[in-house]
């Protein structure tokens, strides 16, 4: 070693261990930063294969949802909008509940081969095939032999709040008014007209019950006295209380076949009777004509007729030209 103050000396050398701290305390800082860039580089992986994997999953949900044919957002068969019917799930496909539902096909359009025929017309205005019923019916409620005689009526009243019998075109606003159920009998008009230049033939009447039950414990009310016996041609009677009713032809008249046109319409009487029931039913008319077939529903102005039994309910009958009804006894 130089004495101090030797020009010519050179400078001391450290010892090992001051050569140790001075090496820790420069590599020190090196250590730090390489660890930070380290982290850097660590978390910009993770994210570019987060941000790679989420990419892959939407494109594959995206598939998913194309394949069902249902785009996001929609509304499901349940009602729910699709986000909701489900927890999201990029990969997870779409449960059975929250599928679409299929819709109808759409029916064949009329005139293709694979339309189907049309079912035979009741009531709607169409025959087979969707033609133009070739025939009008039109029906009278209350057609009695004779004027004089408009039956018996159930009347949910006592006499003093039932008003005098009327007659004629008059009856069915008096049954209305008082809500009168035709008692025992009831007889139908229908007079059946063809409408082209064909003629209509009626193939059969047939009635049909559409409810049957007990008799209302009403009050039986007669329409008027003294009766006529009259039997108009085609007039048919049918009793409502058999398990099947049939139309019979009354005292020895032809059954059907009948023709109609346009210039030769027909009558048709029809008196159902009931006693055991209070009965609801209508009539359907069978027709051909020109190779077309229907059948045509026959009813009260858009509701089943209704016929009920009356036995063993009061009886009062109002004379004509009388102030009152009285109590009767019938036979």
């Amino acid at each position: 070693m130089s004495e101090p103050g030797d020009p010519s000396g050179s400078v001391a050398e450290p010892s090992p261990e001051e050569t140790a701290v001075l090496t820790r305390r420069t590599l020190a800082p090196l250590r730090t930063a390489r660890s930070r860039w380290a982290l850097i580089a660590a978390s910009t992986a993770v994210v570019v294969a987060v941000s790679t994997a989420l990419t892959i999953g939407l494109k594959g949900g995206e598939k998913d949802l194309a394949e069902n044919g249902r785009p996001a957002d929609t509304v499901t068969s349940s009602g729910e909008p699709a986000s909701a019917a489900s927890t999201p799930h990029p990969s997870a496909s779409t449960s059975p509940s929250a599928r679409p539902s299929r819709s109808p096909a759409p029916a064949p359009a009329p005139g293709k081969p694979d339309a189907e025929p049309s079912a035979p017309s009741t009531g709607t205005g169409r025959a087979r095939g969707g033609d133009e019923v070739p025939l009008t019916v039109s029906t009278r409620t209350y057609a009695w032999d004779d004027p004089q005689c408009e039956g018996k009526y159930l009347i949910n009243r006592p006499p003093g709040e039932v008003s005098p019998p009327v007659m004629g075109q008059d009856v069915p606003g008096w049954v209305k008014a008082h809500g009168a159920i035709a008692a025992d009998r009831q007889r139908v008009a229908l007079t059946v007209q063809g409408t082209g230049d064909e003629a209509v033939v009626i193939e059969s009447l047939h009635v049909r019950v559409a409810g049957s039950s007990v008799p209302p414990a009403w009050n039986a009310y007669l329409g008027s006295s003294g009766c006529g016996g009259g039997v108009e041609t085609r007039s048919f009677d049918t009793d409502l209380d058999a398990g099947h009713p049939t139309v019979v032809p009354k005292a020895g008249q032809r059954g059907f076949p009948y023709k109609v046109s346009r210039s030769d319409p027909e009558v048709l009487y029809i008196t159902a009777r009931a006693r055991a029931h209070d009965v609801n039913w209508y009539a359907e008319l069978q027709w051909s004509s020109g190779g077309r077939q229907g059948t045509t529903r026959i009813d009260d102005h858009g509701k089943p007729f209704r016929t009920s039994g009356s036995q063993g309910r009061p009886v009062y009958e109002h004379l004509v030209g009388g102030t009152e009804w009285f109590s009767v006894t019938e036979n």
